[in-house]
């Protein structure tokens, strides 16, 4: 550990944390340990990763262990008062998404973030992808003029992707479950990073599909960013095809990004035919590895986070709109 530049805890274990746990180690600038309460799964994981060191606690970890940074990969409403606890060992993190579930807590943790001056990230990692960041800095450059629209569309058979949904947070919209807070909201913070903030939101959402649980795995909504821009998002959790584009509409032309065909495109006349910019084929971790990588040098003063705090907090207001839109039937503007 000690020829290494950082020691990072990642604070749970499910699917996300592991998977945290190997991206880091993948970058190979970083000694990980973890926390499990679970001794089985522990023992499993310390086997399995011999040169990782398996706490049972986060107590535990910080009385026993050195570390300069952790990944907070819990259920979400533990992640306020574990970020806190670690922002006040004077420890950045990199919390997982969503942030929490309600915005006074959110507010909370962003006091301790002030009180330590320490580094605080949030796992939106569709910012670590390099389609979307090119279709951006091509945005950002003028050259279409301004936006004026975004259409996301998403959906991918869950059940193939994600077969333990039914025994995690998933199930339960109080653990941060459901489309809107698990995979809804990267989209909302995608487009965020894409066009501005959120100012108002309607939504309809539907348990259509997904067997064993009751949360929403169906979404509609439209809504309006600043700067006057129109936006429609539609996402599913059980269609067969595993597919995501964003389209943005500006006043001289047009971008869109097809991820599941890796390469985004424009085009700026009519009838004419789109001008494609391809990437090459992303391997199964890669967007967290750069995400690690990121993170690890935000902590070194080499650049800031991939998603801050404050752009955190500002697509939790749009999964709490979005939700209560839902729940009242009624536009929801957010402040």
């Amino acid at each position: 550990m000690a020829q290494l530049d950082h020691h990072v805890l990642i604070v749970g274990t499910g699917s996300i944390g592991l998977r945290h746990l190997r991206c880091f180690l993948a970058t190979g600038r970083a000694a990980v340990s973890f926390v499990e309460p679970r001794d089985e799964v522990r023992s499993s994981i310390v086997h399995e990763y011999p040169h990782c060191r398996g706490y049972r606690s986060l107590e535990e970890a910080l009385a026993q262990g050195d570390f300069n940074s952790a990944v907070i990969a819990t259920p979400a409403p533990m992640h306020v008062p574990q970020a806190i606890q670690l922002l006040e060992n004077r420890i950045p993190v990199l919390i997982e998404k969503p942030l929490t579930l309600d915005l006074a807590s959110a507010e909370c943790l962003a006091a301790a973030a002030r009180k330590a001056s320490s580094i605080v990230g949030v796992a939106y990692v569709y910012r670590a992808n390099p389609l979307l960041a090119q279709m951006r800095d091509s945005l950002l450059s003028g050259e279409f003029g301004t936006p004026v629209e975004l259409i996301a569309y998403g959906g991918q058979n869950f059940p193939t992707y994600r077969p333990a949904y039914r025994d995690t947070y998933y199930n339960d919209r109080a653990t941060g479950g459901g489309a809107i807070q698990d995979a809804l909201t990267h989209v909302f913070n995608a487009a965020q990073w894409l066009v501005g903030d959120m100012q108002k939101i309607v939504v309809d959402a539907e348990h259509q599909v997904l067997g064993g649980v009751s949360v929403e795995d169906t979404v509609h909504a439209i809504a309006r960013h600043e700067g006057n821009i129109l936006a429609s998002y539609t996402l599913n959790q059980h269609q067969p095809a595993n597919e995501l584009t964003m389209t943005v509409v500006c006043e001289q032309g047009m971008l869109r990004m097809e991820n599941h065909r890796q390469r985004w495109r424009v085009t700026r006349q009519p009838d004419t035919p789109w001008t494609d910019f391809p990437l090459p084929t992303l391997e199964r971790d890669e967007l967290f590895v750069r995400q690690a990588d990121s993170f690890l040098d935000a902590i070194q003063g080499k650049s800031v986070p991939l998603c801050g705090l404050d752009e955190g907090i500002a697509s939790l207001k749009a999964n709490v709109a979005a939700l209560a839109s839902w729940k009242q039937g009624n536009w929801q503007h957010i402040s």
